[in-house]
């Protein structure tokens, strides 16, 4: 129960830290936020709590895969942002993202890679 209160405490303090940094400077923020860093933590408790290789593996893999669909979104937000507000733009943005993964998913299965299977 430490051991989980610990991951969390470590994960949460990254996302408040990012936020902090980004309310005083947008840029280093951004450049710390597009680090992988979640997916290292993420490939660090799993080896800590003795995943196997092919699991750790795997989620490297496919977060490369995840990650290609979502890039349009930081480029589509910050256009709506400014025409339409946070929550339409931020809505908006996140069903493009979803219908480029549907797409996408379209797109990698005919060179058979799977994600969602």
């Amino acid at each position: 129960m430490v051991y989980l209160i610990f991951k969390y405490a470590i994960t949460a303090a990254l996302v408040v830290i990012i936020s902090e940094v980004a309310k005083r400077n947008d840029r280093l923020g951004s450049l710390i936020a597009s680090l992988p860093l979640v997916t290292i933590l993420t490939l660090i408790w799993l080896h800590i709590e003795s995943a196997s290789t092919e699991k750790i593996s795997n989620h490297a893999y496919y977060t490369f895969w995840f990650v290609i669909p979502t890039l349009p979104m930081f480029l589509i937000f910050p256009k709506l942002n400014a025409m339409f507000g946070f929550w339409v733009s931020i809505s908006f943005s996140l069903l493009v993202t979803i219908f480029l993964f549907y797409l996408f998913q379209i797109l990698l299965s005919r060179f058979g890679i799977h994600l969602f299977s």
